[in-house]
């Protein structure tokens, strides 16, 4: 009866896992490219960087306000003259309107201006820049991803091949202990390995559905709840190191980034000086005013008065002292700028040792991996005879499970090779900024 369940339980697993619907590597990417957060959020960025660059034309160009004010008045006034007889009390009242158009247009600020509008130019394409790395770790996070999950279903097959011998395993024991020339605990053993690899299949399982939900995160949720994955794990043996390192800051996407880095400095080290140089600017104004005094106690006052007409010139100031703060700034814009440079040379120092570093572990990967391949063919075959001398009763079962317990081994140590030289892969070109490419 548990028999008969484990055995339903595994064709269930079977075609539940053929019925979902395969997603290719290309397909998760081009999805995780479009929905994941991190990757939406950088393009949100370069999006804001981008737009202040298109308007920050307007450093150069005039600022113009307009105003206009209307007014009502009714006051109490009380008028008194050295001739008493123009002596007056009451209330008058006025109605006034004022507007004015004001222009004031730097000219001259030292070339600031100029050097802000290149700094926020350089800053949208930095941003542009640290989108597609973004893209890139976000492209070898998917590939890691994905071939985990395949890994992870590579080694649930080996379980279940390995099931298959097990099985085997059992009905040889029960009928050898069934004529009389076998031993009860060579059955009971080979139960004990059958259900631990049940066990392991389902915990198999378990792990596959977690790593999906993950994948699925990382796409946003945008793939479907029950889906399958690749069934090998395809990998690029003929990276060169020279290929690879060939031209790399002009590649490597974080490095460019860096870079840009320098200008930006440089152009806050412009942006600094040009403090010390004085400022012109052009002033205009339009202005017009009326004053309607409805009602006017003081006989030498005006009944109506109206003012109209254009102010203009030219106004510079210039920077006497204003506590060494210019100097100050300067010099904080001259160390920042030389921490740029530190950081953009160890940061592609630092690029260049993970290239080698991750080349080295691409080629080892790759030796380990012809070693793996030639030991699994052994230990195929090693099974096969093994069992094959379990049946004819010319060896025990310790023989047999030990012949078992190295194809396990050999499968364990083939997959994670496999793996190895695909994650190897993955960071090399990652490295190297050929992902995107």
């Amino acid at each position: 009866m548990k028999r008969s369940f484990f055995s339903f339980t595994f064709l269930f697993f079977t075609i539940a896992s053929h019925a979902q619907e395969k997603v290719s590597l290309d397909q998760v990417i081009k999805t995780s490219l479009e929905k994941n957060y991190d990757v939406v959020l950088a393009r949100n960025n370069a999006r804001s960087k981008e737009t202040d660059n298109q308007f920050s034309y307007g450093a150069y160009l005039p600022q113009v306000n307009a105003a206009g004010v209307l007014g009502w008045s009714n006051t109490n006034q009380v008028l008194q003259f050295v001739n008493t007889v123009n002596n007056k009390e009451g209330k008058a009242e006025s109605n006034n309107a004022n507007a004015s158009v004001v222009l004031n247009w730097t000219l001259f600020d030292g070339t600031k201006m100029f050097a802000t509008k290149m700094r926020i130019g350089a800053i949208a394409k930095q941003s542009e820049l640290q989108l597609k790395d973004q893209m890139v770790n976000t492209i070898a996070a998917t590939i890691v991803n994905y071939y985990n999950i395949v890994r992870q279903k590579q080694q649930l097959n080996a379980t279940k091949e390995q099931m298959a011998v097990n099985e085997e395993r059992v009905k040889l024991a029960d009928r050898k202990l069934a004529v009389g020339i076998g031993a009860k605990p060579e059955l009971l053993q080979a139960k004990v390995d059958l259900n631990a690899q049940r066990a392991l299949v389902i915990q198999q399982e378990a792990t596959i559905a977690q790593l999906k939900e993950q994948l699925n995160l990382q796409t946003g949720r945008s793939l479907q709840s029950e889906f399958d994955v690749s069934d090998t794990i395809e990998i690029n043996l003929n990276l060169t190191l020279e290929e690879l390192s060939d031209n790399i800051e002009m590649n490597n996407y974080s490095l460019k980034a860096s870079k840009w880095n320098l200008v930006i400095a440089e152009k806050l080290l412009y942006e600094s000086r040009a403090g010390l140089s004085p400022v012109v600017n052009l002033n205009g104004a339009y202005t017009y005013g009326t004053t309607d005094n409805t009602k006017l106690l003081n006989p030498f006052g005006s009944t109506y008065f109206k003012n109209e007409g254009f102010t203009y010139g030219l106004s510079a100031s210039f920077p006497l002292l204003a506590g060494l703060n210019n100097r100050r700034l300067i010099e904080q814009s001259k160390i920042g700028l030389s921490r740029q440079h530190l950081l953009y040379e160890q940061q592609k120092l630092t690029i260049n040792t993970n290239l080698k570093n991750a080349f080295t572990n691409y080629e080892n990967a790759k030796k380990i991996l012809l070693v793996e391949e030639e030991n699994i063919l052994l230990a195929k075959e090693n099974v096969t005879i093994a069992l094959e001398a379990f049946k004819r009763g010319v060896s025990t079962f310790i023989e047999l499970r030990t012949a078992q317990q190295s194809l396990s081994d050999a499968y364990n140590q083939l997959i994670a090779a496999r793996y190895n030289a695909k994650t190897s892969e993955a960071e090399l070109l990652r490295l190297s900024g050929k992902l995107l490419q």
